[in-house]
Parts: C-alpha cells; sequence; structure tokens
C-alpha cells in the first residue's frame, strides 16, 4: 500500500534531520572503501530451431567472473516461456510460474543457489546442460538466464508457490581461464534466446447475424479464436494479429470495441489486447449498429489482416460476415407510395382523399390512369404531385375543376412537406 502523500513528507523532512545529523558525523570518521560490486556474465545462448512438441532439449550455459574477487556463491536462474517448462529439477533450485505483466507473458522459471566460489577470469559451464521440455502448445517460445549473488523475488504477487526440486543438485564446473573472446561473449548479467518449435495454430473468425428494424440499434459480435495447437506469441508491443471489419450496408457504427480504429466510416480494423494468444485465447469485438434503412438481407465482410500466418493452415475459417435481416426494401417505399391506387404500393388515406378531388367516378377510373403516377410516387413528400394535372387532365372538367383541383394540391403537398420535416426531426431525434 503506498504511503499517502502527506504522510510521505511528513517522514521524509523528519528523516532529512536524521540524515543531516549523520552526515555530519560521518563528516569527521575517515572514508572507508566500499567492496566492489561482483561482476558477473552469462555466455550468449545460440537460438534453438525445429524443436518437435513433446520433446526435450538442452543447451549448454556458461558464466564468467569478470571481476577481481573470488564470489563465494550465485544465483542461476533459468525461465521459459508458456510453451515450455523445465524437464528435470535439481534439489538446489525452486519451480514457480510468474504471471504476465504489461507486455511479457507468464514465465516457468527455475531458480537455483549455487554454494560455490567462482573465481575471477575464470569460465564455468553447468556440470550438465540444462533439460527443457517443449509442451504441445510450443511454437514461438524463448529462454531467458540470470546470475547474481542476490536471491531472486518471485514477484509482487499472483506467482505460483515456490516447489523444490527432488533430483541432483544443479553445479558448475571450471571450463578454463577467460580469454578476450570469452570476455566478450559474456557481456551481461542476463541472455535469452529464441526457441521454435515446428507446430501450428488455427485462427478462426466468427460473425455474427441479426434482424432489426429501421431506427433500432443492434450489437454484432464478431470473434477471434486460436484453436491450437500452438500457443502464438508475435513481435512484442504489438498485436498478434489484427481483424478487418467492413460493416454492413444501411446501417452506421454507435460505438465500435476499443480495440479498434476506424478506416472509413464502415470498416475498421481491431487488434488484440496483448502481442500473444493463448490456446483457446482470442478476442471478441462487439459493435453497436443502427440500422438506418431497410436494405433486406445485408451483409459485411470480416477478415484477417496484417501479419502473414504461415502457421495456419485451414483458410475456410479466416473469413466471416456480419449479416443483418433489416425488412424488405419495398416494405418502406409502400407506406409512402402514390395514393389513389386501389392495388398496388397501397397509399395513404389522407393522400388518397386529395388525389380524388370529390367525383367518386373518377377515384375506379383513375387507377389505371394514374398507374405511372403510383409508380412515381415513391419518395415520401412526392405522393399529391402526379394527382394535379395528370389526373385532372383526364377527366375532362370545366374551368372550375382545375381550380379547385389546384386547391386541394396544394393542402394534400403542404400536408405532405409538414409530415416528411416531422419524419426528418423523429430520425435525428433517435
Amino acid at each position: 500500500m503506498r504511503i499517502p502523500p502527506s504522510r510521505s513528507r511528513t517522514l521524509r523532512g523528519g528523516t532529512a534531520a536524521v540524515a543531516a545529523a549523520v552526515l555530519v558525523a560521518l563528516g569527521a570518521a575517515p572514508a572507508l572503501a566500499a567492496d566492489p560490486e561482483p561482476d558477473l556474465g552469462v555466455g550468449t545462448i545460440g537460438p534453438v530451431k525445429g524443436v518437435q512438441p513433446g520433446s526435450s532439449f538442452s543447451t549448454p550455459l556458461t558464466f564468467l567472473n569478470k571481476g577481481t574477487a573470488e564470489v563465494p556463491a550465485v544465483w542461476v536462474t533459468y525461465a521459459v516461456s508458456p510453451g515450455l517448462k523445465a524437464d528435470e529439477t535439481h534439489k538446489n533450485c525452486t519451480y514457480y510460474t510468474t504471471p504476465s505483466y504489461d507486455e511479457m507473458p507468464e514465465s516457468n522459471v527455475a531458480s537455483c543457489k549455487v554454494e560455490q566460489p567462482l573465481k575471477p577470469g575464470v569460465v564455468y559451464g553447468t556440470a550438465k546442460p540444462v533439460s527443457v521440455k517443449a509442451l504441445d502448445s510450443a511454437f514461438r517460445d524463448g529462454l531467458r538466464v540470470t546470475i547474481g549473488v542476490d536471491e531472486p523475488a518471485p514477484g509482487d504477487g499472483g506467482s505460483t508457490e515456490p516447489e523444490p526440486g527432488t533430483g541432483d543438485p544443479l553445479t558448475l564446473v571450471e571450463k578454463g581461464p577467460a580469454t578476450d573472446a570469452d570476455r566478450e561473449n559474456h557481456p551481461e548479467p542476463v541472455a535469452e534466446a529464441d526457441v521454435t518449435a515446428a507446430n501450428i495454430a488455427d485462427f478462426a473468425l466468427t460473425g455474427a447475424e441479426l434482424k432489426g428494424e429501421v431506427g433500432e440499434k443492434v450489437t454484432a459480435t464478431v470473434k477471434f479464436d486460436n484453436k491450437g495447437p500452438a500457443r502464438v506469441q508475435g513481435a512484442r508491443d504489438e498485436s498478434v494479429t489484427t481483424v478487418d471489419i467492413h460493416i454492413p450496408k444501411g446501417t452506421s457504427v454507435v460505438k465500435p470495441h476499443g480495440f479498434c480504429d476506424a478506416v472509413t466510416k464502415t470498416h475498421y480494423r481491431c487488434g488484440t489486447s496483448q502481442s500473444w494468444v493463448d490456446v483457446d485465447g482470442g478476442e471478441s469485438y462487439p459493435f453497436v449498429l443502427r440500422i438506418d434503412k431497410a436494405a433486406g438481407r445485408t451483409t459485411g465482410e470480416v477478415s484477417f489482416s496484417g501479419q502473414e500466418r504461415p502457421f495456419d493452415r485451414n483458410a475456410e475459417n479466416d473469413t466471416a460476415q456480419i449479416v443483418i435481416d433489416t425488412g424488405k426494401e419495398s416494405d418502406t417505399a409502400g407506406s409512402s407510395g402514390s395514393a389513389g391506387s386501389s392495388g398496388g404500393t397501397g397509399g395513404s388515406s389522407s393522400t388518397g382523399g386529395s388525389g380524388s378531388t370529390g367525383s367518386t367516378s373518377s377515384t375506379g377510373g383513375t387507377a389505371g390512369a394514374s398507374g405511372g403516377s403510383a409508380d412515381s410516387g415513391g419518395s415520401t413528400t412526392g405522393g399529391a404531385t402526379p394527382q394535379t394535372g395528370g389526373n385532372l387532365a383526364a377527366t375532362g372538367s370545366d374551368s372550375t375543376a382545375p381550380i379547385v383541383g389546384m386547391a386541394a394540391a396544394a393542402v394534400a403537398a403542404g400536408g405532405g412537406i409538414l409530415w416528411a420535416v416531422r419524419r426528418r426531426s423523429a430520425a435525428r431525434g433517435n
């Protein structure tokens, strides 16, 4: 638990006074030479390739005391990624697993206390090569070896309980005086190596199928899964793969998933939460979509992009679709078709009344004469327009009739415009 800022400042203030007094006292005492820090190095480890899942491999490990004083004992630690584990245990080692953190995956760790002195300028190696087992999920893995004089801590929390080994102790043997080349080959107290297994993994995509009406919001969830058998580690700090999602026509994105960036208004590219994906792991990408218009059964494509996947030999599940049934286009068009038609587009009663202009005999006769206007009256504001002129000219009425018809048409047109404005306002409100 962190100390609150107020307490932290108080402690620092109180400690400063004590520290000042101590410094004054030390100023009168003769300076003592500090012991030099041990300068230890791990030999460079070559990459291990072509390991078969389920088999074991070993690699030689070497160490060098590059300082001037003998080191009485050391801690040798080797950690492997989740696709690997120690093949045999040693009684002077403890074994535990540390959880993933930041962009680092979890590790299977062996921490060994070697109680034998390391002379300066001498190269040491393990008496027996360290043996490591490749699990069924092995693919792109790694080995990390460190040496130091302090016991390594398992971590801040989340590590498994350390378990002691049971086999022969891990010991070091002298290999000879160090040359200049040996010193260059042991630059740091840590060394890493890539371990590659001959394995495959099946990346799969799953789409969604939904149904809704105009104005409704629906949630389409796209899923990415690793069906194994290999766990796949990608480049550090990069998504292990990317998924391209194209939104179905007639819909718009209300809320995309947080791992996804817009390429266009209808095209999103989605990453992964980590640079690796475990077996049976993956991601889900829920998208909240609004159905803007009836477009029938409309689809959007989903596919992988980004890194090459030579390990994935099953292409059948590399694509998917988002399918949304938005209703038939004719259903929407029919609700706003021209009036006066007895059987086709089914206009509203209000526009039908304005089209008949009061003559009951004309309504039945104009059904056929106004058939062309019924087809052209698909827009929501143009339903009354074909009723004027075309139908009235066909009746052969006197000069009074056209005036009455024009007035009725004007009223109908005004009502149609008002209805359209209200519809658009309601749509914007949704």
